[in-house]
Parts: structure tokens; sequence; C-alpha cells
């Protein structure tokens, strides 16, 4: 590697006009090659021993900003190593030694195989090596199989079988015996299962990893006891959650007995835990790491290099992929300027080369139970669409990590069953606003008879709510621009989005309001709400029944009644109802639950945030994830049975751990919830 790097600089030094070896009064060959062998030889040297100290300082740098720190400092480092070249007059310019560290660190990684990223001899050598390291410096590991859950964030069933159709994910298409190889036998299932109401990964990733997701009705929710509105991906809330559900289940989660997770929201009770939202805003200390991760990846140079520049590249594929779409005028279409390339990059880069390389280092450690998050598909489907050109991409990278776990999975001191699953898939379709020329927001208070920017006055919805809220209070429609205000000051209700699912919530109530209450507050708000046609239906609770499902032209159906007259959620498909059921009894449930329109024959829901690939609610592929097991596992469920809700999931992972045969989570029967 030495003599490579020494290579790489001295060819530099002929191509690059402000990078020189040696003072121009002194031409000789030998004495150049001398200068860049040393100069190579205290690039190394540097890199070995001072990167790993400014990567652990990294770690107080947002995330974000790491790709050009990671060149500014290579290039220091170099300038740094020239400086102490004791022959000739050796400098380069600032920008150049960032170029030259660059190429040299990205020379050094291609080869010493870093970037190898298919089967490649050069990769399956490199991993050996590394094995043996392992291994020598490890006790030899049990002869019981170790487990991996890789999470595939977002990718639904339907559209893993279609990537596998289309020849987009090779590695998973041999699993399922369906690769180019005649006559190649399975090694895995594919199994569809049903998420709760809430689908997305707040709800799913909680259930699957700790048992419970009880009182979790969406992404983001306000709750009226502690006054705060709770968001899934915030630390705080995430850290919460994780305590909740550990006091229901009394039981630390999946990953308790020699664990490891790696980029979830939520740590699963492993000992092992990098990246990890949950732990975010602890004190950092051996046991809690949240952004270890990140310095177990990036203390080698040549991989700081490799994966800072896939994450330039990335930024450009995605300013190009958005700037074709507003060219063709591609519809529907939300914006995706900002830091949105960075965030992407990051996602579908940075996050990814982390986690794999995680999860590959506690093969090799021998680790019984891994389960690691992969957010690539599912952040670039939020603002590219479900389908595409630019998503396609995405997943077939994602087939390569997988393909990288495998092959480390035959260097590892145990044998590994590789189990692939998905916390929710993403339905298709136009934002709620694109549609309708106003957010949810602007809606309820049009319905509230609440003041509404003058855009929302002057469209249709805008319009109907507005007369509803007159006739409603007994106002002529015909009324001139007189907006109707509530006698007595209230506080204003607090809307909240999750996808396709709203939230409406009255703050200044302490208790969960009830459909009585709410109309004789706002006479027009539910039907408004509930017979506007971007709205599929609501869920309130009910004096008399409980609680009711209302739909449009007046439909109002009790929960309790709901399996004989579906009614509005006949559409949603089978499990809707038991689905609403159970979130009716969560606590923190808003006052007034909103599910957007669905239409089955293409699919399409309405977001009420700006996204074109959203989940969050019912309605089309959001809620139909997957589940890839080896065939060396039991079978999920029974022929005949479905797997329904994240909760189940949890137990159908205990139970393969348990199949194991090895260290396994520490109860003899599945835990049962505590009562609440």
């Amino acid at each position: 590697m030495w003599a490579v790097s020494t290579v790489t600089m001295l060819v530099l030094a002929g191509i690059l006009p402000d990078f020189q070896l040696q003072s121009a009064d002194d031409e000789s060959t030998t004495r150049l090659a001398m200068t860049a062998a040393l100069g190579a030889g205290a690039f190394g040297l540097l890199s070995a021993l001072v990167w790993p100290l400014l990567v652990r300082l990294l770690l107080l740098v947002p995330a974000l900003v790491l790709g050009l720190l990671v060149f500014f400092l290579n290039g220091s480092l170099l300038i740094v190593a020239l400086r102490l070249v004791p022959s000739g007059d050796s400098e380069a310019a600032p920008e150049t030694a960032v170029i030259v560290a660059a190429v040299m660190s990205a020379v050094a990684s291609a080869t010493g195989g870093a970037l190898a990223v298919r089967d490649d001899d050069a990769y399956r050598r490199r991993l050996h090596r590394l094995a043996d390291r392992r291994r020598r410096a490890l006790p030899p590991g049990p002869s019981s199989p170790g487990t991996v859950f890789m999470q595939l964030d977002g990718v639904g069933h339907d559209l893993m079988l279609a990537a596998v159709g289309k020849g987009l994910m090779p590695t998973v298409a041999r699993w399922l015996g369906e690769g180019a190889g005649a006559g190649e036998r399975p090694t895995h299932r594919l199994t569809a299962w049903r998420t709760d109401w809430s689908s997305q990964t707040g709800a799913s990733q909680l259930g699957i990893l700790h048992g419970s997701n009880h009182d979790v009705p969406a992404f983001r929710w306000y709750e009226k006891a502690a006054r705060e509105v709770m968001v899934c991906n915030r630390p705080t809330s995430a850290a919460e959650l994780q305590r909740r559900a550990i006091d229901r289940t009394g039981d630390g989660g999946l990953l308790t007995a020699d664990g490891a997770s790696r980029g979830n929201l939520f740590s699963g009770g492993a000992d092992e835990q990098a990246l990890v939202l949950s732990i975010a805003t602890k004190r950092r200390d051996r046991r809690n790491r949240s952004r270890a991760g990140y310095f177990a990846y990036f203390s080698d140079p040549a991989n700081a290099v490799r994966t800072a520049l896939s994450f330039i590249a990335e930024v450009g594929r995605e300013i190009g992929q958005s700037s074709r779409a507003r060219v063709r005028k591609a519809r529907p279409r939300v914006s995706r300027g900002g830091l949105y390339p960075f965030v992407r990059a990051f996602a579908t880069v940075v996050e990814r080369d982390v986690v794999v390389a995680a999860v590959m280092g506690d093969m090799f450690a021998g680790r019984t139970a891994v389960y690691a998050d992969l957010v690539a598909y599912d952040e670039v489907a939020h603002h590219s669409g479900p389908f595409g050109r630019d998503v396609e991409k995405v997943l077939e990278r994602l087939d390569r990590a997988l393909a990288l776990i495998e092959k480390a999975a035959e260097h590892a001191p145990r044998p590994y069953r590789l189990v692939v699953l998905s916390d929710h898939g993403q339905s298709p379709g136009e934002t709620f606003r694109a549609r309708y020329g106003l957010g949810l927001g602007d809606l309820v208070r049009a319905g509230c008879g609440l003041p509404v920017p003058r855009r929302a006055r002057r469209t249709h919805s805008g319009a109907e709510a507005r007369a509803a809220v007159r006739a409603a209070l007994r106002r002529p429609v015909e009324e001139g621009g007189e907006q109707h205000r509530p006698s007595r000051r209230r506080s204003e209700p607090i809307v909240l989005a999750s996808g396709n699912l709203g939230l409406v919530s009255f703050p200044d109530v302490p208790h969960r309001m009830t459909k009585e209450e709410i109309d004789a507050r706002h006479p027009a708000l539910l039907t408004t709400l509930a017979n506007h046609p971007g709205v599929g239906f609501l869920l309130v609770r009910s004096e008399r029944h409980g609680g009711v499902v209302l739909g449009a032209y007046g439909a109002e159906i009790p929960l309790d009644r709901l399996d004989g007259d579906p009614g509005p959620l006949e559409v949603f498909g089978p499990g809707a109802a038991d689905a609403v059921r159970r979130t009716h009894s969560f606590p923190s449930t808003a006052d007034i639950m909103v599910n957007s329109a669905y239409d089955p024959a293409d699919g399409e829901v309405l977001a009420f945030e700006e996204q074109i690939g959203s989940h969050g609610g019912l309605g089309g592929a959001q809620g139909r994830p997957f589940l890839l097991s080896p065939l060396a596992l039991s079978a999920p469920v029974d022929d005949g049975q479905d797997l329904v809700g994240a909760e189940h999931v949890h137990r159908v992972l205990r139970r393969w751990l348990r199949e194991a045969n090895g260290p396994q989570v520490p109860v003899e029967t599945e835990p049962q919830e505590r009562a609440a």
C-alpha cells in the first residue's frame, strides 16, 4: 500500500502545477522518489495516528457537514506530512492538497478492496483478512447460529416482488429461487404482514423491537396530559416511548441477550448500540454511544474519502433528477430544494455505509442478534415517489448491501441466518394541498370559523367550509366578508399530519373531546371534514356509542358495528376496522382522527404532508410490508393465517431467536403486556 501511495504521489506531482515534492534546484529522480516515499509514509502515519483523534472530534459535528470536513482534514494532514519530509522543499497549495489527499486515499482504498461492492476476489480477500484478525483477538465463537435482522425502511411487499421481477434485486431473487441460475432452490420465504393504523417507523419498530406500540397513534401527536407534541424521530420522544414500552411489557426488548442495535429509533435492549435515536440525548459512555458507529467507520481515512466522494455524487444525482422532473413538469411533484439533497445523500450513502460496516463488524465479533435499519428507500420515495428510476437505483444499492452482509457471513466465527423485513410500505399520490389548494390545517380552521389565509379562502373547499359554518350558526350564506369568531377566546386547535393521517386536538380541553362536545363548540367542523372529497373517514369519541366512524353524506357507524357495516372503511380492506378500534383505545388518540381518501383502483392516497410517497395511515401499499425469512426457520404464521401488527412480528422474531438454541432473550414465554 505504501508503494502504491508513493507512485500516486509522483504521478500527481507531475500533473498538478501547484504540487511539488522538492525544490526546483534538485531534479534527481532518486531524490524525487525518496521524497515521494517519505511523504507518502508520513501521510500514512498521520492518517493512522492523528485521523482517529480528528474523527472522534467530528462526533460533535452535525453529520451533514461531515463530507466536506473529510476532504479539508485529509488535505491538512497531507500539508503537515510534506512539511515533515526532511529533503527538499515539498509543498502544495491548500486546494491542491485536498485533491491530492483525496486521490491518494481513494487509490489506496481501491487497491485494498474497500471500494469493491460486488462479488470479486479482492473484496473476498479483504473480508477474510479482517475476519482472521477478529478471530485471533476473540475467543472461538459458538456453534449455534446468530441472526441478523435487516430492515429496509419503507419497502412494501408488492414493491419487493416487482423489484425482483425487474431484476433490480438479484440477491433477493436468488434467495427466493428466482435468480439467473437454472434449477436454483430457494433459501428464503417471502411473507406479507399488515401494519397497525399508524403505518410508520415509530409505531412499527417500537412494536417489533420492544413488543408493544400501545398508545402510539401516529408519527406525531399532541399529548394533553404532558401538554407537548410527541414526535417519533425526536430523541426525547423516542426515549420516552421506549421507556413506556419496557414498563408495559416488563422486558428489555428483542436484543437483550448479546444483541446489537444499529441505525434504529430504539435500542431493543441491546448492549451494543450505535446511531440509535433513543439514546442520543444520554451522556455517552461505553454502553450508550449513539454516534459511535461514525467513529468506528470513519476512523479509516479510506472509508471516509470513499463515503465522502459517494456523498457528493449523490448530491449531484439528486440535483440532476429534481431538475429533470421540473423540466418535464412531472406530476405529482414536491419541492426538493434547500438542504434536501444533503439529507438524501446522508440517508442513502453515509447511513448505509456506516450501518452495513457496523453489522459486518458485529458478525465478525460473533454477536447473537443484530437489528439494523437502512432508511435509503424511504427517504427518496417520499420526494421522488414510490416507483420510477430514482428509487430503482436505491433498491439496487440496497440489494448490494445485502450481498455484502451475506459475504461477511461466510467469514464470521459462527453461522448466521439473515432475515430481511420492512416496517411499512409507501403509497403514491399527490398531496392534499396540491389537489385542493389548502392544507388540512386550513380546512380545520375554516370549519371552526377561524381566520384562514386568503389563498385558502379562495379555494372551493375553503368556500364550502365557510358556507357550512354560516349555515350551522344560522347566518346568511350570502353574508359578505365577515368572519365568525367565537364569542369567548379559546385556544386554537392543533392540527398535525403523519402522512395521510391527520390529528386534530383542542389543547384547552384536558380530556379527549366527544362528538357531542365538538358539535356544540364547532357545529360545522365534523360535517365539513367528513364531507370533504379528500377525506376518507373520521374517528371520534361518542358519549352514546363510545366511538364512531364518520363518513360522507352523514354516515355515522359505531365501532362495535363495523364488522357488519364497515361503511367508509370498506374501501380500505380487511383489518381496517380492527386497526381503528385498537387506536380508539389509546389514551393519546386525538380528538379527531382524519384518514385521507383512498382510491383502490390506483392505490393512491392524499398526504397531508408534502410527500408524493407517503405512509402513516390506512390505504394501499403503505400498510403491507414484508418479512423475508430463511426456510431453516419456522414459518411466521400457519397457512391461512395473517401476520397482523408489529407486536405479532415481535413474537415471531423472538420465537426464531429461541430456535437457534443459543443465548436468548431471558424469558420462558412471550412477555405479556402489563395492565395499563
